[in-house]
Order: structure tokens, then sequence, then C-alpha cells
């Protein structure tokens, strides 16, 4: 893997100059927050994938921001556990346990399933009723990319399902707390190598969800959630495990 992972480095970083054309969400006012959620965005969408390491000259000159600035970032990532230093050797994107990926499940189960039990019965109000739209255009959006065979998009879009659901809380807070671990989750997928074994089976259960929600009934969505979340724990974690094995 580690041979797999430099040539990667060298690759990513040969891109780094792409990380210019983010330079226009910093404005005028450039900040460290600013800056890791740009550098959170890449990490997730694979851009850096998990091994690689993150150049603070490259990365520092493509965005136009000062070392301080940037080695902040880096220090706000490692907070969330997608960014690790390693003494003498610089900052890496985190590569994910199993213990990690089993952790990150339970988080799941405890607050998405508690953010559908807390809706109670319809009707809902209309905060509500706008949160399971998103959740609904989730799925259509998922059902799109499969039709298309766009599997990235497809991960993409069961990752706005997920967030959708936690969004049925009301709380920024909450909201914060699933972006990290949902991230952290997508390393996990950024190694695997068949992303529509692991998305395209869930399609009809996210659809079964939805509907439920639609219909007001938040014990059977929160039933279907379980075994979703169950389900999709046990394979993935699964495979996740032989895959480091290999490596």
């Amino acid at each position: 893997m580690a041979g797999g992972v430099a040539k990667n480095d060298q690759r990513r970083l040969a891109e780094v100059a792409g990380l210019e054309r983010d330079r226009a969400l910093l404005g005028r006012a450039s900040t460290a927050e600013r800056v890791a959620d740009i550098l959170r965005d890449r990490i997730t969408e694979g851009y850096f994938p998990p091994g690689a390491r993150l150049s603070e000259e490259s990365i520092g000159g493509a965005l136009g921001v000062s070392r301080n600035t940037l080695r902040e970032a880096f220090r706000l990532l490692t907070h969330e556990r997608l960014l690790v230093h390693e003494l003498n050797r610089g900052v890496f994107v985190r590569v994910v346990t199993v213990e990690d990926l089993d952790d990150i499940y339970r988080v799941r189960m405890l607050v998405e399933c508690a953010a559908v039990r807390g809706l109670g019965e319809g009707p809902h109000d209309d905060r509500t009723t706008a949160a399971v739209a998103a959740i609904e255009a989730a799925v259509r959006a998922g059902e799109a990319a499969s039709h298309d065979r766009a599997w990235q998009d497809l991960s993409t879009a069961n990752i706005r399902f997920h967030q959708g659901i936690v969004a049925l809380a009301g709380s920024p807070r909450t909201d914060e707390l699933m972006r990290g671990v949902l991230a952290e989750l997508r390393l996990v997928f950024h190694v695997m190598a068949d992303p529509r074994r692991f998305h395209a089976p869930y399609l009809t259960r996210n659809r079964q969800i939805v509907e439920a929600l639609q219909a007001g009934d938040a014990v059977e969505a929160e039933r279907l959630l379980l075994s979703y979340l169950e389900d999709s724990r046990s394979q993935l974690s699964g495979a996740y495990a032989q895959h480091i094995a290999r490596d």
C-alpha cells in the first residue's frame, strides 16, 4: 500500500494548483476555519486520499494563505480526526481503523435514530416538512446517480440522505457533529474498490424510510433506519477488515 500511496501523493499534489480556484471562497478575511472547510471538502471528495501527505508549501501557495493559518486549519481537521500529525514526517490524511469504523456506526445509530424518534407522530411543522423534503430530494438524486451509473455521485447522495436525517433534530450542534462523523466515514469508502456495492443496495431502503417519514410514521422510520445501519455496519466493517488485512 505504501507504494500506492506514494504514487497517489505525487499525482494528487501535482494537481494542487486546482486549489487556486478555491481562493475566491476565502474572501478578503482569510481564516483557518475557511481553509479547513475547503480542505475538508477536498478530503471527503477523495482529492487527498487516506494516507496522503499534505504539503504545507504546495497547499499554502495554492490557497494564498500563511503557514500559520494553514497549520491552524490542519489542527482543526486533526481534532476532527480527518488528519494526523506524525512527528518529523508531516501531516497526513488519516487512515481509519476497523475499530474506528465500528465506533462511527455506534454514533450514527445513537444520533440518527434519536433524530427520527424525536419527531413523534404527525402532522409535522413546516421546518420538519422541509427537512423531509430535503431527504426525499437526496433519495431522488441517489436514484438518478444509480441510473446513470455515477457511483461517486451515488455515494454523495447517500451522505446527504443521512445528513438530512440528522437535520430532522433541528440542532446545529448535532449537524456539526455528524458532518465530521460522515466525513470520517467517507475516508473508508475512498479506499474501497467498489462504491456501487456499498451504496446501490440501500437505495430501496432509503426510499422506504423517506416514505415512512412522509406518512408521519416515525416509529416505522426508526425501525427501518436501525435495521439499515446495522446491516450497513456489518457489511462495510467485514469488507474493510479484509481490505486492511490485505494491505
